[in-house]
C-alpha cells in the first residue's frame, strides 16, 4: 500500500470545474460557459503572435520588463510594483503560497472565485466562506470574520458568477477594518468591462496592506495563452518574485499581451458592445420572468424558480447548441451564468430559454 500522502488539505480541493466546451465534431454550438471575449483578440495581437512564432527555441525574458512597462504606461502605474503570471490565477496562488500556511485563515465571500478556496487549501491554510448579501459582497460580513489567524481576504469586483460590484468607499471601508496583519486582494479579473474603474490600483498606491489582481484573459481575448498581473507594494512584489518561476510567461504570451494594451479602439469596442448586448439579454429574460442582478462583468446570472428548473434548462440549451455554465458548485443551484456573446448568439440564447420555460408550463 502507497504511504505517499499529499500534505494535509490537499485531498479537501475538489477539482476545478471549467466550462464545458464543444466537442470537435459539434456543428453551430456556441460556448457561453467561461466568460471570453466573442469577438477574440485584436489583430494587434494576433500580429504579434505571427512575428514572434520563429523565435520560440530562445527563451523568454526573465523579468517581463517590456511587458510591465507597457502595463505601468497604460494604467499610469510603476512597473517595479507589478507582477506577471500565468493567469491572474497563478498570481493569487503565489499570494497563498508566500502569506497563508498551516493555521492560517484565507477569506473569500460564498459565491467567490473557486480558485480562492483551492489555493488556500493548497497552501496549507483554512478558507472561510463569508456570507454574501443577495449576491453582493457583505463587507460587514468580512469584517466580523476576521480574527488574528487572517492572512488574506480576496474579493473579485465585479464578483464571479454573481457580476456584482461594491463601491470604493466599500472597499476603502474594508481595507480600512481589517487586521494589520492582512492582505486584502482585489481581483480586477472583469475591471475592463466596467467604465473609468481602475481595479483598485489608486487604493494599492495609498496602502500597503491592499493587493491588485488583473488578468488579459477576458477583455483581451487571450484566455488560451494565460497572462495576468498584480499590483503591489515593492514589498510584497519581492517576495512574490522569489517564488515566481524564471520563465514562467511564454515569448508568444507576452508579445500578444504588449500588443493588446495598445489597441485602446478595440478595447472600447469590446466594451461598447458588452455593455449593449448584457442590457438587451438581461431585459429580455426579464420579460420571460428570469431576473439577474445588474451584472458590470461579461455575463449575466440568471435566477430560476429552483434548481430543478436551472439544471433542466441548462439540459435544454446544451441540447439546443447553447453551453452556458451551471454554477451548483458556487453555491447557486437555483442559477445558470450565461456568458455575453455577440449579437447573434444572445438573441439565440433569449429564443432557447422563451422555448425551454414554454416547454414547462
Amino acid at each position: 500500500m502507497l504511504k505517499i500522502e499529499p500534505k494535509k488539505g490537499i485531498l479537501d480541493i475538489a477539482l476545478y470545474q471549467a466550462g464545458s466546451s464543444p466537442r470537435p465534431a459539434d456543428q453551430n454550438v456556441i460556448k457561453l460557459s467561461s466568460n471570453e471575449n466573442p469577438y477574440g483578440p485584436s489583430k494587434k495581437s494576433i500580429d504579434a503572435i505571427k512575428r514572434h512564432a520563429a523565435g520560440v527555441h530562445l527563451y523568454p525574458s526573465t523579468n517581463h520588463l517590456e511587458l510591465r512597462q507597457s502595463i505601468a504606461a497604460r494604467f499610469g502605474l510603476s512597473d517595479e510594483n507589478i507582477i506577471c503570471g500565468v493567469g491572474s490565477d497563478e498570481i493569487i496562488s503565489f499570494l497563498c503560497q508566500a502569506f497563508a500556511g498551516p493555521g492560517d485563515e484565507v477569506i473569500h465571500t460564498e459565491h467567490g472565485f473557486a480558485m480562492y478556496r483551492i489555493s488556500a487549501l493548497a497552501a496549507g491554510a483554512q478558507p472561510v466562506a463569508v456570507q454574501e448579501n443577495n449576491r453582493h459582497t457583505d463587507v460587514d460580513a468580512i469584517l466580523g470574520a476576521c480574527s488574528n489567524k487572517t492572512k488574506l481576504i480576496f474579493i473579485a469586483n465585479p464578483n464571479n458568477p454573481t457580476g456584482t460590484m461594491i463601491d470604493a468607499a466599500e472597499i476603502q471601508r474594508l481595507a480600512d477594518g481589517i487586521p494589520e496583519n492582512c492582505l486584502l486582494v482585489l481581483d480586477g479579473a472583469y475591471a475592463e468591462y466596467v467604465s473609468n474603474f481602475d481595479g483598485g490600483a489608486s487604493l494599492v498606491q495609498d496602502r500597503e496592506n491592499v493587493f491588485m489582481t488583473r488578468t488579459f484573459s477576458k477583455m483581451y481575448g487571450l484566455g488560451g495563452l494565460r497572462i495576468g498581473w498584480g499590483y503591489g507594494s515593492k514589498h510584497i512584489i519581492d517576495i512574490l518574485n522569489r517564488i515566481r518561476g524564471p520563465f514562467n510567461l511564454s515569448t508568444i504570451a507576452l508579445a500578444a499581451a504588449n500588443s493588446a494594451l495598445s489597441d485602446l479602439n478595440y478595447v472600447k469596442k469590446c466594451r461598447n458592445e458588452n455593455a449593449r448586448l448584457r442590457d438587451w439579454l438581461s431585459n429580455a429574460l426579464s420579460n420571460l420572468g428570469l431576473e439577474s442582478d445588474k451584472s458590470d462583468a461579461n455575463f449575466i446570472l440568471a435566477r430560476f424558480k429552483g434548481a430543478e428548473e436551472a439544471a433542466a434548462c441548462y439540459k435544454f440549451l446544451y441540447a439546443d447548441g447553447l453551453i452556458v455554465r451551471q454554477v451548483a458548485n458556487y453555491n447557486l443551484p437555483n442559477c445558470l451564468r450565461i456568458t455575453i456573446g455577440d449579437e447573434a448568439a444572445c438573441k439565440r440564447v433569449h429564443s432557447s430559454v422563451r422555448s425551454f420555460l414554454e416547454s414547462i408550463k
